[in-house]
């Protein structure tokens, strides 16, 4: 039934343990409940054999290939599979090419691209034909998220489905036929098989993969291998958590960061600073997002923030491992602690829409700098009021905007923090602009 252009037969050869336990049919698929569960959407298709072309997105180990080969079993349908990481045109017209010899006999041909995302766009859109007048049921696989690899027309085009990591529970179940299929020859008991199931961390293949390698450790006991802890601890000495560098894990972890910060929970922060620690993320990536916490979400809310991030960052740059992320962690915390203020995020947003908008506006006479005799001449620098010469070292009523944009206002200061002073402080000085009778441009009635 089914053809992989790329990779020899199955059937032939040693098969890794997840290999020979692939599911053939939606009982004995793992996870996916959401998806697959009795009266659900996706379930109903296949059960019904109303085949439709089809994203399946989600991380690596969760089925998405073994999704397609039981789309096309249920419906008995031709079933291709490509490599996005290998195929070029020649493979993708031997695809079609064996495409239509199916159509012609009244069988349908689902054609499975893998890593889909790793298409260019030509690539993708050379599909869409071959979509359009049924030549092929286009079925595509991503760790990656659609709407940012895919074309738009190609998604069009397509359903896509959200397959979840495997949850706990899953895994064992995954875990117990394993052990099934290894016995009598390997014994484990279910502590062990909790442990690869922590470590496989919602990969299917990744514990299948973990237990076949612990039975092949494992010491001889009465002619069984048995799953020790001992076994295990050589077996998991490696970190496996997912982190995919640059891809969507990696930017869903540090928006969470940067949103736990943001929502004042210290403890949910230092976790997703641990998490991409872990993961090998770059420490100084970190220390430079963390940076920009401090000036997006605290400002002068505490300007102390900014100070104690850039030290952090130095510390990093100094000291390394693990010094340097103590101190992340330190900057960290203390921002989740900290009072929060985005008025400075907000007004340079404003002033930044205004520069790009009002054009080139000219300098006010009065602020221009007059080095030269010619400069003196024009007027530059006429009438301009030396702050420090006024009550208060304050030029009540001076107006330092462009005249088109007197009085535009950014700069709104919450009322946390040492903006709270700020804020008493502008609103005070406002107040005397008001009241002057220096106003540089009097507001028209």
């Amino acid at each position: 039934m089914a053809d992989d252009l790329f990779s020899a037969n199955d059937e032939a050869g040693y098969q890794p343990l997840a290999a020979r336990l692939r599911p053939q049919a939606l009982d004995t698929f793992a996870g996916q409940a959401h998806l697959l569960g009795p009266g659900k959407p996706l379930r109903q298709a296949i059960e019904r054999r109303q085949l439709h072309s089809m994203i399946f997105w989600g991380p690596p180990g969760v089925g998405k290939t073994t999704l397609a080969r039981i789309v096309a079993g249920a419906a008995n349908a031709h079933f291709l599979q490509l490599s996005a990481v290998l195929a070029g045109v020649r493979e993708i017209r031997e695809a079609i090419s064996q495409a239509r010899q199916q159509r012609a006999t009244g069988r349908d041909t689902i054609l499975f691209v893998d890593e889909v995302h790793r298409f260019n766009k030509s690539q993708q859109d050379a599909f869409l034909p071959h979509v359009e007048d049924g030549t092929v049921i286009f079925i595509g696989a991503t760790t990656e998220n659609p709407s940012f690899e895919l074309n738009n027309a190609l998604l069009s085009r397509a359903r896509v489905y959200k397959l979840r990591a495997l949850e706990s529970s899953a895994l064992l179940d995954v875990l117990r036929r394993g052990v099934a299929a290894l016995s009598p020859a390997v014994g484990v008991d279910e502590e062990c098989l909790l442990q690869i199931a922590g470590q496989a961390d919602g990969d299917a293949r990744r514990a299948l993969n973990l237990l076949e390698l612990a039975a092949d450790l494992a010491d001889e006991q009465g002619g069984r291998r048995i799953i020790t802890v001992t076994t295990l601890e050589e077996v998991l000495q490696a970190s496996l958590r997912r982190f995919d560098k640059g891809g969507d894990l990696f930017y869903d972890q540090i928006s969470a960061l940067h949103k736990a910060v943001r929502g004042s929970a210290p403890d949910a922060a230092a976790y997703w600073l641990c998490r991409m620690l872990d993961g090998g993320c770059d420490a100084l990536y970190l220390a430079r997002r963390i940076v920009r916490m401090a000036s997006e979400d605290i400002g002068n809310a505490d300007p102390r923030a900014l100070s104690l991030c850039l030290d952090a960052w130095q510390v990093q740059e100094r000291l390394g491992s693990p010094e340097g992320e103590l101190a992340l962690a330190q900057a960290v915390i203390y921002l989740a602690c900290a009072p929060k203020s985005n008025a400075v995020y907000s007004a340079y947003k404003a002033a930044l829409a205004d520069v790009q908008s009002q054009g080139s506006s000219e300098v006010p006479l009065h602020l221009r700098n007059a080095p030269t005799a010619l400069m003196k001449a024009e007027g530059h620098g006429d009438d301009y009021r030396y702050a420090h010469d006024e009550e208060g070292a304050y030029a009540a009523g001076e107006n330092y905007f462009p005249e088109a944009l007197q009085s535009r206002r950014y700069y709104f200061p919450v009322a946390r923090g040492l903006e709270q002073k700020i804020g008493e402080k502008l609103e005070y000085l406002r107040g005397l602009d008001q009241n002057s009778n220096r106003q540089r441009y009097p507001r028209k009635p």
